[in-house]
C-alpha cells in the first residue's frame, strides 16, 4: 500500500512539474489532487526535493528499461530494413508514451535550474542516442551492411535530425503523423546513402 501511495504521488508530481514546473508546483495541490494532506505527503518524501530527485530516478529506469540507453542497447539489426523499422519502433514508443512525453517537458522546463535536469536533458536530447546507435552502427559495419565510416560521426548525424523532429512532436502534436513519416523517410535516406549490399 505504501509503495502504491508513492507511485501515485510520483505519477502526479510528474503531471504536475510537466504543466507547471518545479517553482510552480506546490505540496499542498499535488497533496489535494491525491485527496492527501500535506503530511500523508511527508509520510513518504521529506520534501519536494525529495520527490524531484526521486522522478528523476524513476523517469531514468523507466527511459532506458523500455527505450534503451548505452548500458542497454537494442540487438543489432541483421538487415538494413530492421535498422528503419527498429528507428520507428523506438520513435513510436517515445512520441505516443505519456509518461516519456511529460519527462522530455520536465527536462525542458527546468535544465536552467536544476544541475542533474540539464545533465539528463543533454543525455536525452543528444548524447545518449549517439552513444547508444554508436556500437549499433559499429555493429552494422561489421555485419557489411553498411560502409565503413567513423561509427560515432554517423550516429551523431543520424540521430540529431529524429530527435529534432521528436521535439516538434512535444511543441506541436497535431504535426505527429507527419513529424513519424518524416524520420521514416529520412532512415530509409540514410540507408541508401550509408548502405552497403552484404559482403
Amino acid at each position: 500500500m505504501a509503495n502504491d501511495t508513492k507511485e501515485r504521488i510520483l505519477a502526479a508530481a510528474l503531471e504536475m512539474f510537466s504543466q507547471k514546473g518545479y517553482d510552480g508546483t506546490n505540496i499542498r495541490e499535488l497533496s489535494a489532487s491525491l485527496g492527501l494532506v500535506k503530511s500523508g505527503i511527508y509520510k513518504h518524501y521529506e520534501s519536494k526535493e525529495a520527490i524531484w530527485n526521486a522522478l528523476l530516478d524513476e523517469m531514468i529506469a523507466y527511459y532506458g528499461a523500455r527505450f534503451g540507453s548505452a548500458e542497454h542497447l537494442p540487438p543489432v539489426p541483421n538487415t538494413l530494413d530492421e535498422l528503419v523499422n527498429m528507428t520507428m519502433r523506438m520513435v513510436s514508443f517515445t512520441v505516443h508514451d505519456e509518461r516519456i512525453v511529460m519527462t522530455r517537458k520536465v527536462l525542458t522546463l527546468e535544465q536552467f535550474r536544476d544541475d542533474r535536469a540539464k545533465e539528463l536533458a543533454t543525455k536525452h536530447f543528444l548524447t545518449g542516442l549517439t552513444e547508444m546507435f554508436t556500437p549499433i552502427f559499429q555493429g552494422m559495419m561489421d555485419k557489411g551492411l553498411l560502409r565503413r565510416d567513423d561509427p560515432a560521426m554517423l550516429a551523431f548525424a543520424y540521430t540529431t535530425p529524429i530527435s529534432a523532429l521528436i521535439r516538434l512532436c512535444d511543441r506541436e502534436p497535431e504535426k505527429t503523423e507527419t513529424a513519424m513519416a518524416q524520420i521514416e523517410a529520412f532512415s530509409r535516406h540514410f540507408i541508401e546513402t550509408y548502405g552497403k549490399e552484404r559482403v
